[in-house]
């Protein structure tokens, strides 16, 4: 039987190139060789401030680009998170095996703590048994995720090999599926700091949605160096930067890629990235306008992944309540 794979991306912000390059591309290429379940992690965004409005149409967002970059319904359960309550019932059950030590440790928890002194809330406490519901409800071997999630995983890892020590095999135990190129990609005006979806510097963020014209402007004034080699280095943060970028869109080597681009312009070198870049979106984003504008589409491919996605989530519930001693009416 094919291995399970479970990915989720949050609606906060919009769907930018290092969500593509570190994430959805790869989604893509796994539903071919994988059970994929994949999720507009909705219930994840109200952890920090933000607007009801924006939500609602930031899921249709994603769901419409979901679909648009190759994700098939046919292949993978594509879903809205907060349409299956199975996470949230398994996320308070998980919330009882956790160590508040544990939870404590967090990164992300710290930082986003740090960033928002004034919205602390047990929600983003919390987040990280939610994400482990998110996995362990569909029992899945493999969770695609940036360098930044990997102490979530091991968290989710920790609380499933307790739950199944306590009482009896229950949950698969994740891994981590980690890219190895494109893992992270940089802001194009500041390559020391992550490209996020929600960046203050967003004149360095390249948006999926972003017409031709914008995509060329942000590579041209794309930060680059002193130098005039077009070679992956450390003290070449810009240039390495934009060289990922260039491998992932024109589908040759990053080692090919220099070679290519000896001996050439800075300014040339970014037009071409630039123009890689639109070339690889233009069907993406003709798409996503086609679907974007069929909301009665959206919502049966939102409504059938949800019937798909509670059908097995209810299974590993259930379960868990039997073990825990939950009394169940028959």
């Amino acid at each position: 039987m094919p291995k399970t794979v479970y990915s989720a991306l949050k609606p906060t912000g919009d769907l930018q190139l290092g969500n593509y390059i570190g994430a959805l591309n790869n989604m893509v290429k796994l539903q071919e060789d994988y059970n994929c379940i994949y999720t507009v992690a909705d219930m994840h965004s109200i952890t920090v401030d933000c607007v009801p409005a924006d939500l609602r149409k930031r899921t249709y967002d994603f769901m419409a680009l979901f679909l648009a970059i190759g994700l098939d319904p046919e292949k993978s359960i594509l879903f809205v998170q907060s349409h299956v309550p199975q996470h949230a019932e398994l996320a308070w059950v998980l919330n009882c095996f956790t160590q508040y030590g544990e939870a404590r440790r967090m990164t992300q928890f710290k930082e986003k703590s740090h960033k928002n002194p004034e919205n602390v809330n047990l929600g983003l406490f919390a987040y990280p048994t939610l994400m482990a519901a998110d996995i362990l409800l569909y029992n899945a071997d493999y969770v695609p995720i940036g360098k930044d999630q990997k102490q979530h995983l091991e968290l989710a890892r920790t609380v499933a090999e307790r739950f199944n020590n306590r009482f009896s095999p229950t949950f698969t135990v994740p891994d981590g599926i980690f890219n190895k190129v494109g893992a992270k990609i940089q802001n194009l005006l500041d390559p020391t700091a992550k490209m996020g979806k929600t960046d203050d510097n967003a004149n360095g963020v390249v948006f999926l949605l972003d017409d031709a014209d914008t995509v060329m402007r942000k590579f041209r004034r794309a930060v680059t160096d002193s130098d005039n080699r077009i070679i992956v280095a450390p003290d070449k943060p810009g240039i390495s930067n934009l060289i990922t970028i260039y491998s992932v869109f024109s589908g040759i080597s990053v080692a090919e890629t220099e070679k290519k681009f000896e001996g050439v312009s800075y300014a040339e070198f970014k037009t071409q990235v630039g123009e890689a870049v639109v070339n690889r979106l233009a069907p993406v984003r003709q798409k996503y306008n086609e679907l974007i504008a069929d909301k009665a589409y959206l919502n049966k491919v939102m409504k059938e992944g949800a019937e798909k996605a509670s059908y097995i989530a209810s299974k590993t519930l259930s379960k868990v309540y039997r073990k825990v001693g939950f009394a169940q009416y028959k």
